[in-house]
C-alpha cells in the first residue's frame, strides 16, 4: 500500500480511502464486515463516513465492527461528517455551535470510539457565522473528542474565508475538502483544487468512477445499478462520449472502472480518492489500480473525450 501525507499536516493516510456510504443499505452489516477487514489487512488505514449514511446505521456498523478487535480502532484515520439533519428538532442540522456538540457526541457513541480523528462539515452552512463554528470546533479538539477538522461540498471561497478566519484565532483551520471530481465532473479543477493547493488541503474526491457510468455502461446498461432511470438518461445524453471512452479502454486493455479511478490518481492535486466497494472482489479490483500508471496519450486521450472546465480560473474563462 502506498501512503501519502494529508494535505499539510504530519498525519499520513493510504492512497485510497474506503468509503461506506452502501453500507446499511445496499450491502448488509453481516456482508460489510468482510469488506472492512480486507481493507485494513490490505493496509488502506482511512475510513470515511458520515452521520447522516442511512440515518446512522453506517457509523453503526462501524462501530460494531471496531468493537469486534479493539485493536482496529489504533490502526485506522477514522472521518465522519457532520450538517446533515438528524432529527425532526429545529437545531438537529446544520452548523450551530449546538448542533455540532450533539452530533459530535451521537456519532462517538455510533462509532463506540472516544475520538474521531477527521470531523468534516458536510456542506457549507450560509446561515451560521465562521466564528461559532470554529469555536465548537475548538472545544472539540480540546476536549479531545476530534483531532482535525476538514469540509465538503465547499467552493473555493467558502475554503478561503473559513481558513482566514481560522487563522486570526490562531486554529489550524481545515485540513482537508471533499469534493466531487471524475471526468464527467470536472468543475473542482477551476477554483477548489488550486485554492487547496495554495493552502495546504489534501483534496478527497468521491465519487471516482461516475456514480457508475465510468464502469462500462454500454456492456449492460440495463441490470442492477445501471438500470436506474437516471443513469439511462445519463448514457443517453453522454452516449457519444461513452462510446469513445469505453473503446479508448478496450485499446489499452483496461476495464472502464479501472481507467476512470487511475485517471483521478494520475493528478497530483489529489491526495486520496474515495472507493465504495460492496464486495471483497470489488475492493481487490479498486487495490490494483494502484499499479495502473496511464500514459501521457492515454491521459491525453481521456482530456479529449471528457473535456474539463479549460483549466484554472481565471484563465478558463479570461484572457
Amino acid at each position: 500500500m502506498e501512503y501519502t501525507y494529508l494535505g499539510r499536516i504530519g498525519l499520513r493516510v493510504s492512497r485510497l480511502c474506503l468509503g461506506t456510504v452502501n453500507f446499511g443499505r445496499h450491502v448488509s452489516e453481516e456482508d460489510t464486515y468482510p469488506v472492512l477487514s480486507h481493507a485494513l489487512q490490505a493496509g488502506i488505514n482511512f475510513f470515511d463516513t458520515a452521520n447522516s449514511y442511512n440515518e446512522g446505521l453506517t457509523e453503526t456498523i462501524i462501530g460494531n465492527w471496531l468493537a469486534q478487535d479493539k485493536s482496529r480502532r489504533g490502526r485506522i484515520v477514522l472521518a465522519t461528517k457532520v450538517y446533515s439533519t438528524t432529527g425532526e428538532g429545529p437545531n438537529d442540522g446544520r452548523l450551530s455551535a449546538y448542533h455540532i456538540r450533539r452530533a459530535c457526541e451521537d456519532s462517538l457513541r455510533r462509532l463506540q470510539t472516544d475520538h474521531i480523528d477527521l470531523y468534516q462539515m458536510h456542506h457549507i452552512d450560509r446561515r451560521t457565522p465562521w466564528e461559532e463554528i470554529w469555536q465548537a470546533m475548538e472545544q472539540l479538539v480540546r476536549e479531545g473528542k476530534i483531532s482535525y477538522v476538514g469540509s465538503s461540498n465547499f467552493a473555493a471561497w467558502h475554503i478561503a474565508r473559513a481558513q482566514g478566519i481560522a487563522t486570526q484565532r490562531n486554529f489550524l483551520g481545515l485540513v482537508s475538502e471533499q469534493s466531487v471530481y471524475n471526468l464527467r465532473s470536472r468543475k473542482i479543477e477551476m477554483e477548489v483544487l488550486p485554492c487547496c493547493r495554495e493552502l495546504g488541503l489534501a483534496v478527497i474526491p468521491y465519487s471516482p468512477m461516475g456514480g457508475g457510468l465510468l464502469c462500462g455502461v454500454l456492456d449492460n446498461p440495463t441490470t442492477g445499478r445501471r438500470g436506474r432511470e437516471s443513469l439511462r438518461e445519463t448514457i443517453a445524453t453522454h452516449l457519444s462520449h461513452l462510446e469513445a471512452y469505453e473503446a479508448l479502454c478496450a485499446s489499452v486493455g483496461e476495464s472502464p472502472a479501472n481507467v476512470a479511478l487511475a485517471w483521478v490518481l494520475s493528478n497530483p492535486d489529489i491526495t486520496v480518492p474515495i472507493i465504495g466497494p460492496r464486495t471483497v472482489e470489488q475492493l481487490d479490483e479498486n487495490l490494483s489500480v494502484l499499479e495502473l500508471k496511464l500514459d501521457d496519450e492515454v491521459l491525453a486521450k481521456l482530456d479529449e473525450i471528457w473535456e474539463g472546465p479549460g483549466g484554472e480560473a481565471p484563465e478558463a474563462y479570461a484572457w
